[in-house]
């Protein structure tokens, strides 16, 4: 089938692209030098190719995807990024027959996972402007998770305000700043993991030993601005032209379709004016009529891939095959 025969709105991702990110990401970051994150793209399919390529860890943001990668045989090393206090989802976890570490940030946090019987964490350290703990509580929640029978395997820190910065010596420069931070956390801690970072810092984020990248298999358009990047955009969302005015042509894929935290999407074929519920307004560079079909780029994967249900696979403009989009939700 065509991409053409799609249909839409309709989620697309170009095989080669995809396999090539992930053999550049494995030759620059192999092993469990990288536990990718599957909240970019929510799909055991495409986990289990990261898995072939020598990433035998995860990162996930919520219970359905650590149970989701547990149920597919993928669950030899899950990290729980964000912290909950559900014990009931914490206990599924417990029970799966993963090796599950949680990030924990207060005595709320602990005493969930400890009720829930999970037996490994990280200490999520504030390192920006998300969740963790400030340095100088640190040391004494890694000695409460100890008391209560729960390993402290490290310590967490995302530097994500630091993630899509375009100049790379200003991302660099918070990105170090942040990681300080963690760096004098781990000293107090202590432990085998100092983990974070992501597809944004990833080739200069050396404090810590594992890099918490996702978007790299198929890429933001924020991204794409930052030169030093190697990744390529893999990710399109087909669309079909349902009307067409004097100055401007609307498809059928609007902001229901796609992640607009990031802004519009992009089209090579022309200007992107706005996203609607249903529809997106663009002004072609070549005349469009009804029917036609174009291909819009998403400006970020997590969200737009969390709006759909499968993912079809595509080569050369032909679909080769439909993956399940089976870890969304929570």
């Amino acid at each position: 089938m065509h991409i053409d025969e799609l249909p839409t709105p309709a989620l697309w991702a170009d095989l080669d692209v995809l396999e090539s990110n992930i053999a550049e990401m494995a030759r620059r970051l192999p092993g469990n030098r990288l536990r990718p994150h599957v909240k970019a793209h929510k799909s055991t399919a495409l986990a289990a190719l990261q898995y072939e390529a020598g990433h035998r860890g995860f990162t996930c943001a919520t219970p359905r995807e650590v149970l989701g990668l547990a149920q597919a045989g993928l669950g030899d090393d899950l990290l729980l990024a964000n912290e909950t206090v559900d014990v009931g989802r914490l206990t599924e976890m417990a029970t799966s027959g993963a090796r599950v570490t949680v990030a924990v940030d207060s005595e709320a946090t602990i005493a969930a996972a400890a009720k829930a019987g999970i037996k490994e964490c990280v200490i999520d350290i504030r390192v920006g402007f998300r969740c963790g703990c400030e340095v100088d509580e640190a040391h004494g929640l890694a000695q409460l998770a100890q008391k209560s029978n729960i390993s402290v395997r490290g310590v967490m820190g995302y530097e994500g305000h630091a993630m899509g910065v375009v100049d790379l010596e200003r991302r660099r420069e918070l990105m170090e700043s942040a990681m300080e931070r963690l760096r004098q956390a781990h000293d107090v801690v202590g432990g085998d993991l100092v983990t974070g970072g992501g597809t944004g810092t990833h080739a200069i984020n050396t404090w810590v030993n594992e890099i918490q990248a996702g978007s790299y298999v198929l890429m933001d358009t924020a991204y794409t601005e930052q030169v030093d990047q190697p990744f390529r955009q893999g990710l399109f969302l087909q669309s079909t032209i349902v009307s067409v005015a004097e100055k401007f042509a609307v498809c059928d894929a609007g902001l229901k379709a796609q992640g607009m935290d990031h802004g519009n999407p992009g089209w090579s074929g022309g200007e992107v004016l706005f996203c609607s519920d249903e529809h997106t307004n663009v002004v072609p560079e070549d005349t469009l009529k009804v029917g036609d079909r174009i291909s819009l780029v998403p400006a970020h994967i997590d969200p737009t891939m969390a709006k759909h249900q499968s993912l079809h696979i595509v080569r050369d403009e032909q679909v080769i095959d439909r993956w399940d989009i089976d870890l969304r939700h929570w």
